[in-house]
């Protein structure tokens, strides 16, 4: 009996241990073991990085809002361009051709002082040819674009708005008649009006037009006027208009 119990355990034992004396099987036992583990870490390492994703996501969110946000109101408006950045010397817009046929015996014209020659300039020339009197002024006024008072342009024409009211505004100014020019500028107005002025005791008849064009951010502003002395004739409002016109469009030519 004890020999028939040996000789089952003996096989039993033997059963148990075959496996683990073949190196193949042992090598195919421990090769399996950590593939096994592998696989099992592997289901909780993608779950937590597709946690991670989108708890990422989530929290990044509000973040990004919050850089969205502050980026908008810390950007500083900037002043809009403007079409001219400088001035030409008003005394450099018209030629001499043209001073000669709008104010007759006048010479070199005569720049008025100007502290910011870049922003405003004024030039004068008279003339007298025997009793005829003529006079003629440039006025040129650029506005650069401020975020505070708005954009050069809309500078310009609130300041052309003014030009024009002036003459009406004026109680010694008579017949005053307003007037639009075509194909001129952005704009350009013309203001035809008559007044009195004392030479020494006597009181002379003036006949004037004023031209005020826009261009974009400068404003320019002619003045032109005509007197006879001594009973000489008066111009007509006609040709003082067109001397007015003719050196309103040469002032904007000169422009750049």
């Amino acid at each position: 009996m004890n020999d028939s119990l040996r000789t089952a355990n003996r096989d039993s034992v033997a059963a148990d241990a075959a496996p683990l004396t073949s190196t193949g099987a042992r090598r195919g036992l421990l090769a399996r073991r950590p593939v096994r583990a592998l696989a099992a870490l592997a289901v909780p390492v993608v779950f937590l990085a597709a946690c991670s994703g989108s708890e990422g996501s989530k929290e990044a969110a509000p973040d990004d809002k919050a850089a969205g946000a502050s980026a908008g109101p810390s950007a500083e408006p900037k002043p809009e361009p403007v079409a001219h950045k400088t001035l030409p010397k008003p005394c450099d817009t018209l030629s001499e051709k043209t001073v000669k046929a709008v104010v007759p015996g006048a010479k070199s014209g005569k720049a008025l002082n100007s502290e910011d020659q870049d922003s405003y300039g004024t030039c004068l020339w008279t003339g007298l040819d025997e009793y005829d009197y003529r006079a003629l002024s440039v006025a040129l006024r650029r506005f650069d674009s401020d975020v505070t008072l708005g954009s050069g342009a809309k500078r310009a024409a609130e300041h052309a708005g003014k030009q024009r009211d002036a003459i009406a505004a004026n109680d010694e100014n008579k017949n005053v008649e307003e007037s639009e020019l075509a194909g001129v500028g952005d704009s350009a107005t013309g203001i035809a009006y008559e007044t009195k002025k004392k030479d020494g005791k006597k009181s002379e008849d003036y006949r004037e037009h004023r031209v005020v064009v826009v261009s974009d951010n400068v404003v320019i502003t002619v003045d032109y006027s005509g007197a006879g002395f001594e009973d000489a004739k008066t111009p007509s409002a006609d040709k003082v208009r067109g001397g007015a016109e003719k050196a309103a469009k040469e002032a904007l030519a000169a422009l750049k």
